[in-house]
């Protein structure tokens, strides 16, 4: 663990495994409630000077940060397919993703603009600014375990924020990486603080009811997320969360069905379908499905599973063996409702392949409503594909969710692209367009996706607050 500014080793740790094969690769600290309370408590020692340090010392670290993210991005990466399982190229391009948000945050660190506002007095002037939130604890997840540390700790970190990270049980390793290149920035001790563990119930009650947290940034399931902003709620602290989605791809009778097919093999096999934007429910247009599910079907075909370090394999393994055992269940019950079978639809043993966790690319048509893969998320390799005829039909079918993170859309039709856009209740919206994020836009959902954005300009405003002076002259 990193606590006020020094490595910390308690008396227990925990192992890490690799999910491709079973094998141990490292040890980490076993991390405890009292470590996460002297973390806040260093958080909260450090928050004064740190606060009132100048937006371009603060930036400067950051671009420091940056430099080295990049400089190690090719351990970073080969740690990560180690840990996570991704395969090696998709591990690359996250790191990249990660070192985005610490260049964005550390020129937008500069950019925290106060204002004066008129008044009906002429003895009288308001003065906005805006200030730091304070301590900020971090929960992350496994399925992006740099990228979303980076996500949280940089735009908290331009405000003038001080924070406690927890990450991932299953991806520790990846965060001390991280904590590794801060430590080497030199940002003050108590700035940021790290705490593994196995266990994470222990420290997030802490974060949840330690009043020196003013506010809990989180990434992961809406059960969870909804615990937390219950637990917090007697202090009032500021949330932001990420949480599930159940995405949409909505293909008209205008695009074309072999584009939109190569789209979505692209962006639902991404990560072994492990990523809250991973299309969950496919519908297509009644015209276009026999061309569709034969493109589809071609390139789940030819994806090959196995270790993330093979360059070889574009398919890694699931995170554990109870994300197979879920996988398998929305697939069998799928099957048992009448849904037919495409490609996939069983968990891969062959060729080693036994010692991880890894599933089948599966594809699925004539899938309904009453299916669990129609309501559930899903998070694996499983394509789901849903007929249907009009545009009204649809854009009911794609909001009969109590999710509303990602949503994507092909279209040739300008007007059709606008009503879909406008229609759909989702927070990020993708018009022909499979990767529609980046470190300078807004990330987040609506209804139980979550709360608050993250990057951009959206993303340092979680972490300020607005303080409001008025002057009799």
């Amino acid at each position: 663990m990193y606590i006020n500014g020094n490595w910390v080793t308690p008396a227990s740790t925990f192992a890490v495994f690799n999910p491709a094969n079973g094998e141990q690769i490292g040890t980490v600290a076993d991390g405890d409630r009292e470590a996460a309370r002297a973390a806040i408590a260093a958080a909260a020692e450090a928050f004064p000077a740190w606060s009132r340090s100048s937006a371009y010392e603060r930036s400067a670290r950051l671009y420091r940060a940056h430099g080295l993210m990049l400089e190690r991005s090719a351990s970073l990466a080969e740690l990560m397919t180690r840990e996570q399982g991704k395969p090696l190229k998709a591990a690359r391009n996250e790191v990249k993703y990660a070192a985005d948000f610490l260049l964005w945050f550390a020129e937008e660190a500069k950019r925290v603009y106060g204002e004066t506002i008129p008044s009906a007095r002429s003895d009288q002037r308001f003065l906005v600014q805006k200030c730091p939130v304070g301590v900020v604890a971090a929960i992350t997840p496994w399925n992006y375990p740099i990228s979303m540390l980076t996500r949280k700790l940089a735009p908290a970190l331009a405000a003038g924020c001080t924070i406690v990270l927890k990450p991932a049980e299953a991806t520790p390793l990846c965060a001390v990486a991280v904590f590794e290149i801060l430590h080497e920035v030199g940002f003050p001790a108590g700035v940021v603080n790290l705490v593994t563990a196995a266990d994470p119930a222990p420290i997030g009650e802490e974060f949840c009811t330690n009043p020196l947290v003013r506010k809990i940034t989180f990434t992961g399931s809406t059960a969870v997320g909804k615990k937390i902003a219950g637990d917090s709620a007697p202090q009032l602290k500021r949330l932001s969360m990420e949480l599930g989605g159940h995405a949409p791809f909505i293909v008209f009778d205008d695009a074309d069905p072999v584009h939109a097919a190569k789209g979505v093999a692209l962006v639902k096999f991404l990560n072994t379908g492990q990523a809250c934007i991973s299309p969950n429910r496919i519908f297509v247009q009644r015209s276009l499905l026999p061309a569709f599910l034969e493109t589809l079907r071609q390139r789940i075909e030819a994806l090959r599973a196995g270790d993330g370090m093979d360059p070889a394999n574009a398919i890694g393994p699931l995170v554990n063996q109870a994300a197979v055992e879920k996988v398998d269940r929305q697939v069998r019950d799928a099957l048992d409702h009448g849904a037919i079978l495409h490609a996939g639809g069983a968990r891969l043993l062959d060729n080693g392949l036994d010692k991880g966790h890894f599933y089948a690319p599966t594809l699925l048509s004539n899938v309904s409503p009453r299916m669990r893969v129609y309501r559930e998320e899903t998070f694996g390799p499983v394509a789901p594909v849903i007929a249907f005829d009009d545009e009204q039909e649809v854009l009911a079918m794609a909001n009969d969710t109590s999710y509303g993170l990602a949503a994507y859309v092909y279209t040739r039709d300008l007007s059709r692209a606008v009503r879909a856009f406008e229609g759909l209740q989702f927070g990020i919206i993708g018009i022909n367009d499979i990767n529609p994020t980046s470190a300078a836009a807004p990330f987040g959902g609506m209804k139980e996706s979550g709360l608050g954005r993250e990057g951009a300009r959206e993303g340092l405003e979680e972490y300020l607050e607005t303080k409001l002076g008025g002057f009799s002259i």
